[in-house]
């Protein structure tokens, strides 16, 4: 039996990440090649940072991801608290399921209806070109919240519900009290909302290519332009680098976390 899902686990992992694999070792190639390797090489690394218009897609994409996570991440936990202090359950159950909405709704869908929704508005004010980062970062931050509200809620519900009270009673303002006495608690649920936001943000393209204008281009866009002609070997490099710099931050936020719980395991005590 350990033998067999040992073995399940290791093909479930092969084919997650033999992908990955072949594609890191494919940023080194030698040569234009996806079927060659003809050795290893720095030459897509170096063609990379010298597409400017593949660069300004990244920066567009890493300022757009960082925002709107860090506002969903403000907005999701503030909605997480409220929904979690409501005491008619039927309130509570028909608030959580429009709130998932966006989240199971198909994207295509999401992104036509905001897309809509933008130009609507404009023509009401009369204004012209209103897509761009604006509205893709109103429509990033809508379809992230649903995420941090569902990585926030569980925390609360772990933690004494009288524990913002007796803060309270010890002469915390509501405000404050919240901050010394719960956020820390929920802290590792808010940083894994804050980092599911941003990497669905960083990939996604649906949404935003219905919901960005011609003025701004996010990367998932750009690589789509390319793929009408041909990928070159330096999105192989900018993927792994992107996939580097995900997983080294996946690990110190599970770092954070066991330290965060290892604590708390040690005031119980």
């Amino acid at each position: 039996m350990k033998t067999t899902i040992r073995i399940y686990t290791a093909l479930v992992f092969i084919f997650l990440y033999l992908p990955i694999a072949v594609m890191v070792l494919y940023s080194f190639n030698s040569i234009n090649s996806t079927g060659v390797f003809g050795g290893f090489s720095l030459r897509w690394y170096r063609e990379l940072f010298r597409d400017t218009e593949t660069l300004t897609a990244l920066r567009n994409t890493l300022i757009l991801a960082v925002i709107s996570s860090l506002v969903a991440t403000v907005i999701g936990t503030a909605a997480a608290v409220g929904i979690d202090k409501m005491r008619k359950r039927w309130v509570k159950s028909v608030t959580l399921a429009v709130t998932n909405i966006p989240m199971v709704n198909p994207e295509i869908v999401t992104g036509v209806s905001m897309m809509l929704l933008f130009v609507f508005g404009a023509r009401l004010v009369n204004a012209s070109g209103v897509l761009g980062f604006w509205t893709i970062l109103i429509a990033h931050i809508t379809f992230n919240l649903p995420y941090v509200i569902l990585s926030v809620l569980p925390k609360l519900r772990q933690i004494d519900p009288h524990l913002q009270e007796a803060a309270q009673d010890l002469g915390c303002p509501p405000l404050k009290s919240f901050f010394l006495a719960v956020f820390p608690t929920i802290l590792p649920g808010v940083l894994t909302g804050a980092v599911m936001a941003f990497t669905l943000s960083l990939d996604d393209f649906v949404i935003s290519y219905f919901t960005s204008g011609p003025e701004f281009q996010t990367l998932p866009i750009r690589i789509f332009a390319m793929t009408k002609k041909r990928v070159t070997p330096d999105i192989y490099a900018l993927s792994t680098m992107l996939f580097a710099a995900i997983l080294i931050l996946l690990i110190a936020i599970n770092v954070l976390q066991a330290r965060s719980e290892k604590q708390q395991s040690k005031k119980k005590y």
